[in-house]
């Protein structure tokens, strides 16, 4: 093999194949469907869990426990990962988490829970905190208010009915 070789037969934009042009395109009459059967339908698009005809896996295999929709999704986030962003005297609330890139998912609720240690004095401004959190946070010098979440549950519920 020559180094020249390497990108032969590669085509990076390739036009679309025309399907049902004549018999002379190869993908005439039939244009690639086969002959009968439900693919071969216009509109066709089988149920996502269509098994084949078989009793579909998630109808066969038992169900467990409870997911409750409306309960709210809590991020937790370690006082050794604010340690190492934050600078001493800063604000610590789910905004600035977000900004530092702590809180990467949607969330209703953050909570600082207290692995690590927190050498700097922050002014915590949150929903939740881990009682060793609060204590390492009081020991640091800082303070921390805990206020009620944006959303309460019956707004959730509310807000999920009005979809």
């Amino acid at each position: 093999m020559n180094l020249e070789d390497i990108n032969n037969g590669i085509v990076k934009n390739r036009p679309r194949k025309r399907i049902g042009r004549g018999v002379g395109s190869k993908t005439g009459k039939t244009a690639g469907r086969g002959h009968n059967g439900h693919k071969s339908r216009s509109g066709y698009s089988r149920h996502p869990i269509f098994n084949g005809g078989d009793l579909p896996m998630v109808r066969r295999i038992p169900k467990r426990g409870f997911h409750n929709r409306w309960a709210a999704t809590v991020f937790g986030v370690n006082l050794s990962a604010i340690d190492a962003l934050f600078v001493a005297g800063e604000e610590v609330n789910p905004t600035t988490l977000r900004e530092k890139g702590l809180v990467k998912v949607r969330c209703d609720e953050v909570k600082i829970l207290g692995d690590g240690e927190l050498t700097k004095a922050l002014k915590f401004v949150v929903t939740r905190a881990s009682e060793t959190a609060k204590e390492k946070i009081a020991k640091a010098g800082g303070t921390i208010e805990i206020v009620a979440a944006k959303r309460t549950p019956e707004e959730r519920v509310a807000a999920l009915k009005a979809e």
